[in-house]
């Protein structure tokens, strides 16, 4: 069986707009949760959000194609070069898209010309997998809204509508597709290898992960970009999401909002954004002397059977089980769970649960976090965003905190992880569970 390794990371974050910033940001407990500004939130009962901020598209793809293309695979595009250009597959003269902090303005660019772009050979036979949970849902609902004022004005100025009035972008429909994230990613890289869109609610990334691992791993294709990205913080998105109880409505405090496994919990944060990884086969990486962040080992997939939004913590001990034996690892060989931990009631106990029900005693000796408390929850793109700092964890010895757990659930009461913590992680799991009871689960290793 062919071993599979992480070359190259690519992010774009409430944190910040490369994984840099969002790991630097996580490290010093920074909350990327605010008040909702990409529109008016009064009236919803969830008014917060977190928000991508100071991201110029124009960074990484023409401005013809930033009005064609939904934010989400703006987002994607931004990831995806970024996590090429860290695994140095490819090169570019091109301006550093750092910011020190979140918040902090960046001087607007030349539009990047990656016809210019050296590429390294095995680009072309690449496969790309790319998750979504919402896919192009803020240009659905702009369209919409446009529609219905057109059609507005017309029925005032006339008895009838004229058939013409309703007019729509030619690309709504590309533009919004969730595999057009990953087909037009293809076409910037000169990617020729398999190009998928998966869409498994919040499971998305990660089981676009361990879709690409397993092809790698069969020896389809010896390297991958894969991931996840979504930009649902619009009126439709969260009003939705509110409406099924989902969300907090700690509107007063949005960055004490997020609270996973805390005993006042009251719902998850909707976020937006992206995380791209380079997944490459390990021969294939040493050949060419690429740096490698950690093993990914094993991929975990199941269904809870059981509900439309509630979970159910058998289905997702079956994904975690799945998982560790497809990585050859016991439960006494692992450190670390990156846990999905969304900070719902209902999620966060049947994770816990899940997790006793796997680890047994052992759960009490490992170290277990939630991105989430300071990233909200991105959907599609959580999974894959957690994975690349499970992997950083592995790779620097460095755990992050999870913040606002002031008082743990009496149902959540495993060893976590409130402060930034120096500890060599050999093995590492991270946690995705979706609505319609999916869930994907990933080993992680440290690479020796």
């Amino acid at each position: 069986m062919r071993r599979v390794v992480i070359t190259g990371i690519g992010a774009v974050t409430p944190l910040g707009n490369d994984i840099e910033t969002t790991w630097e940001n996580l490290t010093g407990k920074i909350s990327g949760i605010g008040r909702i500004t990409k529109f008016d939130p009064s009236g919803l009962s969830s008014r917060i959000a977190g928000e991508v901020k100071d991201f110029s598209p124009e960074y990484f793809i023409p401005g013809k194609d930033v009005q064609r293309l939904d934010p989400f695979i703006h987002y994607a595009a931004a990831a995806a070069i970024m996590a090429a250009e860290d695994a140095g597959l490819v090169s570019a003269e091109v301006q550093k898209r750092k910011s020190a902090k979140v918040g902090s303005q960046i001087p607007k660019p030349a539009i990047t010309d990656l016809s210019l772009v050296t590429r390294h050979s095995s680009l072309e036979a690449a496969g790309i997998v790319i998750g979504s949970s919402r896919g192009g849902i803020t240009s659905m609902e702009k369209a919409l809204i446009r529609a219905q004022s057109t059609e507005h004005r017309t029925q005032t100025s006339a008895s009838r509508p004229a058939l013409h009035a309703l007019r729509f972008s030619a690309y709504l429909m590309s533009s919004s597709t969730i595999s057009m994230a990953a087909s037009y990613i293809s076409m910037r890289l000169g990617i020729k290898g398999p190009a998928l869109g998966i869409s498994t609610a919040c499971a998305s990334g990660t089981n676009a992960i361990g879709e690409a691992f397993r092809m790698i791993r069969h020896g389809e294709i010896d390297v991958a970009l894969a991931g996840g990205a979504d930009a649902p913080v619009c009126k439709l998105a969260v009003g939705g999401y509110a409406a099924s109880g989902a969300l907090s409505k700690r509107n007063n405090e949005p960055q004490k909002a997020s609270r996973p496994f805390d005993k006042d919990r009251d719902g998850f944060v909707l976020s937006e954004g992206a995380g791209l990884l380079i997944l490459e086969e390990l021969k294939h990486a040493l050949k060419r002397g690429a740096k490698i962040y950690a093993e990914l080992a094993g991929y975990g997939a199941s269904s809870d059977a059981f509900h439309q939004t509630q979970p159910d913590s058998a289905g997702e001990a079956i994904a975690i089980s799945k998982a560790l034996t497809d990585a050859k690892v016991s439960t006494d060989d692992v450190d670390y769970i990156n846990a999905h931990a969304t900070s719902t009631p209902l999620g966060d106990i049947a994770e816990a649960q899940a997790i006793n029900k796997v680890f047994g005693k052992r759960a009490k000796g490992i170290y277990i976090n939630s991105c989430k408390s300071m990233l909200g929850h991105m959907l599609g793109a959580a999974g894959a965003v957690e994975t690349a700092i499970t992997a950083l964890s592995i790779n620097k010895g460095m755990l992050i905190p999870t913040i606002n757990l002031e008082t743990p659930a009496p149902k959540c009461d495993l060893n976590h992880v409130t402060s930034t913590i120096k500890k060599e992680i050999n093995v590492a799991v991270t946690n995705s569970f979706g609505f319609g009871g999916v869930n994907a689960v990933l080993v992680l290793k440290k690479f020796k």
